[in-house]
């Protein structure tokens, strides 16, 4: 079948699908004129007026037959998985038409495998859901937008694998609308849940409050239990009993990472400890999603390093050149460094990918130049790290927080500008966004004599909805007076949210900032929203078990 004719059949489809809609569309306005709603389309009704693409919410909900809300959100939920696994057979379908374009072909693999990812996702959304009280779910709402948020993140690197005038992404684009507009209707059921139940006369409970305290003197938070403690002590004395030791001279029971990480128990609950010996290694690693609550140190940041070089230019798509990809759940490292070599040159060139939910990354180095450390999705922390590069050289779709750590700009090529973030929020309800507190942003030290000259800004909006807060931080003489940069023209710039409250140094003067309607100076109690315990909220609290410490609160 040409892919020519599996264009075609997907448009009838979508044009069936647009016509069913009107009809329900017409029979809910009759009925509300009447004002003879009947039970399930009140149900309806009060869903759908809080979603971004109602026609599709109520083809979506219009088949439920209860007035039961919880059935509604699992409907809404299990709709997206339906449409997300439809699109997966189409990127499927289209793989063998185009045989002889290899970047395509890769494109359309690497669709296959986001829709892959988005699946999982939406099933334990599901699960989510299921194993919920109606009245409990508010502890679970912080998750659940997580992991929606995930799945739009997912979609759109798909349509990003594709050139921006290529035939192939406009059909791309097409095929996966109703998939995009299910998914985001779920996403905003959940975001709201508290005003739709209060439409049914129900009452969400407040989820447990968790209280932001300060840093203790030793440097961890106050409500560190001993166990916490002792573990840090115990890595940075390097006394921890690992359950695996990789080193190149043989001297572990293994030689490689990959090697170790195969070996690792599959959907473990408890930490799988991996002691990485200090040496380079040259290898290109992925901690799957079945290998979880893996913990990896090392020797340190310069002596225990993961290197790898692949790049766009030679023909590798952005997310697969890099080095170094956690995938799994619950991933920890402390004391690592990964890097991608390939140069400023070869544009496109990742040393960490990260779509681990609660991932946390202490006294950790990531070296590289454009898009050096790619945020993918869910929920990720970086404590006194590095972080180095060149244009968009922190980037991605996640719920992001990186405290007490060095970013560094490095020498881009000759006509280029460097832009430290480029973060990719494309649905207003996403719980997405990256966060940079208590941070240092300076130029790359006697390499950059001519940082007045270079223009290095904070940021620029990659989606319509680019969240991005610099707060706390110390900002070198070299950032741009504006601060930011458009992504293309003007656009994005009402709808996106970027913030700064408290920056000092020479580079923080907010006199001439940009004036975009998205900008915005923020006060303390607004920035307390971006706080890790805040911003990153789970109904576990699980950053305080990864052992690392944080900052929980602003400066006085």
């Amino acid at each position: 079948m040409s892919a020519k004719i599996i264009i075609t059949a997907v448009s009838i489809i979508l044009l069936i699908g647009v016509a069913i809609s009107i009809v329900a569309v017409v029979q809910y306005k009759k009925s509300h004129d009447g004002h003879d709603l009947s039970p399930t389309m009140k149900a309806v009704s009060n869903f759908c007026s809080s979603t971004n693409y109602q026609e599709s919410c109520q083809r979506t909900l219009g088949t439920v037959d209860s007035t039961d809300p919880k059935v509604y959100i699992s409907k809404s939920i299990s709709a997206a998985e339906e449409s997300v696994k439809k699109f997966f057979n189409y990127s499927d379908s289209l793989i063998v038409t185009v045989k002889n374009d290899s970047r395509t072909r890769l494109a359309l693999e690497d669709c296959k495998e986001m829709m892959d990812f988005a699946v999982q996702s939406l099933q334990a959304s599901h699960s989510e859901v299921g194993d919920a009280q109606l009245n409990s779910m508010g502890d679970r709402v912080s998750d659940l937008r997580t992991w929606l948020s995930a799945v739009i993140a997912y979609q759109q690197s798909c349509l990003d694998g594709f050139e921006e005038e290529d035939t192939m992404k406009k059909n791309m684009t097409i095929g996966i609308m109703d998939s995009s507009q299910v998914t985001s209707n779920a996403l905003a059921i959940v975001t709201k849940l508290t005003e739709i139940l209060a439409r049914f006369g129900l009452q969400l409970k407040a989820p447990n409050s968790r209280r932001l305290l300060s840093v203790g003197k030793d440097g961890y938070p106050s409500w560190f239990s001993d166990i916490d403690r002792k573990l840090i002590a115990k890595i940075d004395n390097s006394k921890i009993q690992p359950n695996a030791v990789v080193a190149k001279d043989g001297s572990g029971q293994f030689k490689t990472i990959a090697a170790a990480l195969a070996a690792a128990p599959k959907n473990s609950q408890t930490r799988h400890v991996i002691y990485v010996k200090a040496g380079i290694y040259d290898e290109y690693i992925t901690v799957d999603k079945q290998t979880t609550n893996i913990l990896m140190f090392g020797d340190g940041p310069r002596r225990s390093i993961v290197t790898g070089r692949k790049n766009f230019i030679d023909g590798v798509q952005t997310w697969r050149t890099a080095t170094f990809s956690a995938l799994g759940d619950g991933f920890v490292a402390r004391s690592m460094g990964f890097q991608n070599t390939a140069g400023p040159a070869k544009h496109q060139a990742v040393a960490l990918r990260i779509q681990s939910d609660k991932s946390a990354f202490f006294n950790c180095r990531m070296d590289a130049y454009q898009d050096t450390l790619y945020n993918h999705a869910n929920r990720q922390f970086f404590r006194n790290c590095v972080i180095s590069g060149t244009i968009d050289f922190i980037f991605g779709d996640s719920p992001t927080v990186i405290q007490n750590s060095l970013i560094i700009a490095r020498r881009p090529l000759a006509n280029q500008a460097n832009t430290v973030t480029a973060q990719g929020k494309s649905d207003p309800n996403e719980n997405t966004g990256l966060v940079i507190q208590n941070c240092r942003i300076v130029p790359e030290g006697i390499l950059f004599p001519d940082r007045f000259k270079l223009a290095t800004y904070l940021g620029r909006p990659w989606k319509q909805f680019s969240t991005t807060v610099v707060m706390e931080s110390t900002l070198g003489d070299f950032i741009r007076p504006e601060g930011w940069t458009p992504w293309v023209g003007s656009a994005f710039e009402d709808s996106l949210y970027y913030a700064e409250y408290n920056n000092r140094g020479p580079g923080a003067n907010l006199d001439r900032r940009v004036d975009w309607k998205g900008y915005h100076r923020i006060d303390r109690s607004t920035a307390m929203k971006f706080t890790p315990q805040a911003f990153l909220l789970s109904r576990e609290n699980w950053l305080p078990a990864t052992g690392i410490p944080f900052i929980s609160n602003l400066k006085a």
